[in-house]
């Protein structure tokens, strides 16, 4: 049982959405896969309250990958108006990293806010301490566009950080 369907997240989805969230991105759960932030935040990625907010707004969405019964990927969406769309929170379970399915969410996502939001262009945000990430989005057709966005210290909901440097690149590509 080696196939990927993708589809919507729904309510019933947000415990296991959770989980592969935070074991993508936090703990030493994350760091068996190449996406890990374990070494500039501590704490939550997400909780299950903004996961909520997330299906509960019409101008954003999370794709879902499964295979059979058990959850091994999402993406958010979100439309930024004016042709432009936005993702995050791509997560992919740790132990699965490398194996393509991260490109086949981010090339689903990309569809879905041309298709939903009528998006012709896509804007993410990345810190740039991940520089090997920062090269695959690259690799998929997003450039650095000089813009930066400031990392929300003192919020806690976006994680514990563990250095004072933290901020966001922004990254953006043409939608074919």
């Amino acid at each position: 049982m080696n196939e990927i369907t993708i589809r919507d997240a729904g309510t019933a989805d947000i415990p296991a959405l959770h989980g592969l969230i935070e074991s993508a991105y936090r703990g030493e759960a994350s760091r068996a896969g190449w996406t890990t932030e374990a070494d500039l935040l501590d704490g939550q990625r997400t909780d299950p309250d903004d996961l909520a907010d997330i299906l509960a707004d019409p101008k954003q969405d999370l794709l879902t990958a499964w295979r059979g019964d058990d959850l091994v990927g999402c993406v958010l969406i979100a439309d930024r108006g004016e042709g432009t769309g936005y993702f995050g929170m791509l997560s992919i379970s740790p132990t699965l990293q490398g194996g393509g399915l991260g490109r086949r969410l981010v090339d689903a996502a990309h569809r879905a806010m041309a298709e939903r939001y009528g998006a012709t262009r896509v804007r993410i945000s990345v810190f740039p301490q991940r520089e090997t990430l920062i090269a695959w989005y690259q690799r998929l057709g997003y450039r650095l566009t000089g813009d930066t966005l400031p990392f929300p210290y003192g919020n806690p909901r976006f994680g514990l950080p563990k250095r004072d440097d933290l901020y966001f690149v922004v990254m953006e590509r043409e939608l074919d």
